[in-house]
């Protein structure tokens, strides 16, 4: 079990990145049709060009450590994506990967602590809180969540997700609907409650082949032990008879 000291390096936020750029290409026409309800009916699209074009960039030139891969992939998301979600998702990732150094290996905590950074700095640049039906309301407590298990961040995000539904906008162009705001899920929680669950993904495919690795390697070491004495055997009736 991952106790958050467990470390990684640059391939494993790739392959996360990887993972939810599958996941915002499934379900980018459930978040456009979220969007349409409060917004510019454009955040599934935006965010899948968006996240197709940072799977490009990392596929052809590698980042060697995380930090890298987080700001290589927050440029690509700010340089390609229009609207309020390029420069946020942006940030997001950009100033987790500027917290992350350059250090080659990381933790989860170390991961959280980042990402912590990258959420404070998108609070900063939309001046929102949590409660303000943004991606603040899944990003938030899915950063706090992170501190204990992939799991409870996964978790955490996709109930903060939920929560926006009888919330009123009080930030970007939903809030402009006033009343009319209540009712609809805010399409941002839930892209960032989609982060979270390709994380949790990616981690948990991770340990599932870290144990299959370690179960093969011992099952070498036993057939290479049971050979070994099978020889033996083998070889003490010869050394008897001479």
């Amino acid at each position: 079990m991952d106790d958050g000291t467990e470390t990684f390096g640059a391939d494993f936020l790739v392959r996360w990145l990887a993972r939810l750029a599958e996941a915002v290409d499934r379900e980018a026409d459930r978040l456009t049709e979220l969007d349409s309800a409060i917004g510019d009916a454009d955040h599934g699209a935006n965010l899948k060009r968006g996240f197709a074009a940072v799977t490009d960039t990392l596929a052809k030139e590698p980042p060697e450590t995380p930090g890298a891969v987080l700001t290589t992939a927050g440029r690509q998301l700010i340089s390609t994506v229009g609207g309020a979600s390029g420069p946020l998702y942006g940030t997001l990732l950009r100033r987790a990967g500027k917290t992350l150094g350059d250090g080659e290996r990381i933790t989860r905590a170390e991961l959280a602590e980042a990402l912590g950074a990258g959420v404070a700095a998108v609070s900063q640049l939309g001046g929102a809180q949590v409660g303000d039906k943004t991606m603040l309301d899944a990003l938030v407590p899915a950063v706090e969540g992170l501190r204990d298990s992939y799991g409870a961040a996964r978790t955490a995000a996709e109930a903060g997700a939920l929560a926006t539904v009888p919330l009123r906008a009080r930030k970007g162009r939903a809030s402009y609907l006033g009343e009319r705001s209540v009712g609809h899920q805010d399409p941002g929680a839930t892209s960032s409650a989609l982060l979270f669950a390709a994380l949790d993904e990616t981690a948990g495919a991770n340990a599932s082949y870290s144990a299959d690795t370690s179960h093969s390697a011992n099952a070498s070491h036993s057939a290479g032990s049971t050979r070994t004495d099978s020889a033996g055997a083998e070889s003490s009736p010869a050394q008897g008879a001479a």
